[in-house]
């Protein structure tokens, strides 16, 4: 089955919220709590969105900061994607930035999954997507996430 048919959140005018997404995601629901209860201390805002091409509901995580000259930027991190069981966190990267993230200290099955990701789009850049149902990858997701702030600024 095309993981595109087991996409959850389809209803435009219910916003996700914890019940829903427990009832949704059932025994992974403890992984996405870890990785909410994680995101403020990597300093990302999380927000909601319909997002009308797949006609569900994305968690698009943000990070904020001010520059030197005081103006106030933004970077998307990554996008979250909830399906019958699990959640998807997909991180995309620059080709030319490929390299230098296998170099941070992640797992190798994470490293396997850099070296596999194809690149895509008119920009040559890759996702690194997660497919989560337990804590096993949190680690890998919050160090790339970290690589993604460092290295794409």
């Amino acid at each position: 089955m095309n993981n595109h048919e087991k996409l959850q959140l389809r209803e435009p005018e219910i916003m996700p919220n914890s019940a829903i997404l427990e009832q949704i995601l059932g025994d992974s629901y403890a992984a996405y709590e870890a990785f909410q209860k994680a995101l403020p201390d990597l300093e990302i805002e999380q927000q909601w969105q319909w997002y009308k091409p797949y006609k569900a509901w994305f968690a698009k995580g943000q990070y904020f900061w001010i520059t030197p000259r005081g103006t106030k930027k933004e970077k998307n991190l990554y996008w979250l994607h909830v399906f019958d069981g699990y959640f998807s966190v997909a991180v995309w990267f620059k080709e030319k930035n490929r390299i230098e993230i296998l170099k941070a200290g992640i797992s190798e099955k994470t490293k396997e999954l850099i070296c596999d990701a194809d690149t895509m789009g008119k920009l040559p850049t890759f996702p690194v997507v997660f497919d989560v149902s337990t804590s096993e990858f949190l680690a890998d997701i919050y160090e790339l996430i970290e690589c993604k702030k460092r290295i794409e600024r």
